[in-house]
């Protein structure tokens, strides 16, 4: 691991993050919002592959400390969220990225896998800090973004089977996005299923969409946030 844990004010209290800032000194920023399992290794090496790629990247704790491998436990941790608690911690975690001194970019970009991934459109539409908002098939019940004040671009990931987030849970959100003028790109990788991204889940990870989606969601952050 490349990166180190921080803390940053939010709730009254400090909350801990995974922070790795960019190989070259300075880089944009990028929130990384975890799935239901927690701020667990997978994540922490999603923001160290930001910081090679020439990015700084913060991963906020969004269960401050628990983490499970358990589905059940998951869920649980998930539904237990609260959503205005977990808006001012992710208000918190952009406002301690953007002055970090290895963030060069005037606005965040934040991306989310699975449960992180409607989390991200959650904060994007709550934070005009948020400049730009990659969603790899985001699924939570309780997060309800508010649409009708989203100003930064979206770039959607989404599996062909996926019992989540379906074909017409896909089309629903291209629709409001649509409704509300909300620029947004949707990428659907066929053969895929859900958590696709994830490598350290080799029953349901692709090499080659998890590569692709790398590439295009890395060419999005460097084009709305500078290089």
């Amino acid at each position: 691991m490349a990166g180190e844990i921080v803390q940053f004010a939010s709730n009254g209290h400090l909350v801990e993050g995974y922070l790795a800032r960019s190989a070259s000194g300075t880089g944009p920023g990028v929130i990384v919002l975890q799935e239901w399992w927690g701020l667990v290794g997978h994540i922490k090496s999603v923001v160290d592959r930001f910081a090679a790629a020439g990015f700084t990247a913060l991963a906020p704790d969004l269960y401050e400390g628990e983490s499970t491998s358990d589905p059940d436990e998951a869920g649980k941790l998930m539904m237990a969220l609260n959503m205005e608690a977990t808006e001012k911690t992710l208000r918190g975690a952009v406002d301690r990225l953007l002055n970090d001194e290895g963030c060069s970019s005037s606005k965040a970009g934040i991306v989310g896998f699975c449960m992180g991934g409607q989390l991200a459109l959650f904060a994007a539409c709550a934070n005009s800090k948020i400049g730009a908002c990659v969603d790899y098939y985001g699924v939570h019940p309780s997060a309800k973004p508010d649409f009708a004040s989203l100003k930064a671009p979206v770039l959607g990931f989404f599996a062909e089977h996926d019992a989540f987030v379906n074909r017409e849970v896909v089309a629903k959100l291209d629709a409001e996005l649509t409704a509300h003028g909300v620029e947004h790109e949707f990428h659907t990788f066929a053969g895929t299923q859900h958590a696709f991204f994830n490598d350290d889940r080799p029953q349901v990870y692709d090499a080659a969409a998890a590569e692709t989606a790398w590439e295009k969601m890395t060419e999005f952050f460097r084009g709305r946030l500078g290089a």
